[in-house]
């Protein structure tokens, strides 16, 4: 998808603080980060939302998550904590409409977030 910004990130378009890569998921740190560690992971392939995931897509799904494990250890979140969240459509929260998942940590988390 030209317009879409992760699109561009994955492409090297547009630069990012890359912290995980592999063949299906691309993971970078948040430019505007509401704590400490705030990661954006995101798979390689476009797919608008949560909802757009198809049956075929459940190995990018568990790459995903297999991915925010190993991100979470990398950092030091593992054993303390951290928060994974992922906005869907426009009531959820979602701005860029390629699914991707905010992992944020490194500090004591609050709900509602703010």
């Amino acid at each position: 998808m030209e317009n879409c910004i992760f699109c561009q990130i994955i492409e090297g378009k547009i630069p990012s603080n890359k912290v995980y890569e592999d063949e299906y998921v691309l993971a970078f740190h948040d430019i505007q980060p509401v704590a400490p560690t705030h990661v954006l992971v995101i798979p390689k392939r476009h797919i608008t939302s949560l909802m757009e995931l198809a049956p075929e897509d459940h190995v990018i799904a568990g790459k995903i998550f297999s991915s925010i494990q190993t991100i979470a250890r990398e950092l030091g979140l593992a054993e303390k904590g951290f928060r994974v969240v992922n906005n869907i459509g426009k009531d959820g929260g979602q701005t860029v409409y390629h699914i991707h998942f905010h992992l944020i940590g490194g500090r004591t988390l609050t709900w509602p977030p703010g």
